[in-house]
């Protein structure tokens, strides 16, 4: 088992006013060359778009984007007829494929919305872009994995142009979990969203990450109330 911490007070920051975005990742005018991603995973920002605040109408392609909010609704609009309001409990992933726009904006003119989105890079290149958006039982992750993206129809979670999971689980304070991959050869990027816990004697606290790579599986204890993020990628791609 292999590992590369993350520590939240090391991400990369920007504060443009209307927008403060905490970097896991090289992303625009933060460049780390140890952390340019992580197997197929290009992108994770910790984003808080203030009220009225929003990202305009801009391009991607070849780009599986996943967003998922933690406070306050983003309202979504792009060019393949995608768009909705998401917020906590929602989850939405949009395929850029042969190429879309699209623009983001905090629904509220006065409540931030603080939000992870992520890259990863896709399987199939040039597909035709599409959005999905999808709102998850909370109650349905505690002490367990909730799939919220994945490429299996059984897994009844939003569809990804990759052999990539995204699972989330809410743990309580001394309860253990594990996490088994499901393909052979990915690696796993867990990510506290809030509180603490331990992996193979590491600690990890709110907002701090941890990829794991060279194994099949790894346990993870809780030492307060958790929420966490895993996402499974593959490392060759």
């Amino acid at each position: 088992m292999q590992t590369i911490l993350f520590k939240a007070t090391e991400r990369g920051k920007a504060d443009y006013g209307w927008l403060k975005a905490n970097y896991y990742f090289s992303f625009a005018q933060y460049h780390n060359p140890q952390k340019v991603h992580f197997g197929a995973l290009r992108v994770l920002n910790d984003d808080i778009v203030a009220g009225g605040g929003g990202f305009p109408t801009h391009p991607h392609d070849n780009m599986e984007i996943v967003t998922i909010p933690h406070t306050g609704a983003l309202a979504h609009k792009d060019s393949s007829g995608g768009n909705g309001i998401i917020k906590a409990s929602d989850v939405q992933i949009m395929s850029a494929g042969s190429g879309v726009e699209h623009s983001e904006f905090n629904e509220s003119k006065t409540e931030a919305v603080n939000l992870f989105q992520l890259w990863v890079f896709p399987k199939e290149k040039n597909i035709t872009p599409r959005y999905d958006q999808r709102t998850f039982d909370i109650t349905e992750r505690k002490n367990k994995w909730q799939t919220v993206v994945s490429p299996i129809e059984s897994d009844n979670a939003l569809w990804i142009n990759q052999d990539a999971k995204f699972s989330l689980a809410t743990l309580l304070n001394g309860e253990a979990l594990t996490y088994a991959n499901t393909f052979t050869g990915n690696g796993v990027f867990l990510v506290v969203i809030k509180g603490s816990v331990t992996i193979n004697e590491i600690t990890l606290n709110s907002k701090d990450a941890l990829g794991i790579y060279d194994t099949n599986s790894f346990d993870i204890l809780a030492t307060e109330d958790a929420e966490l993020l895993a996402v499974e990628v593959p490392m060759e791609f």
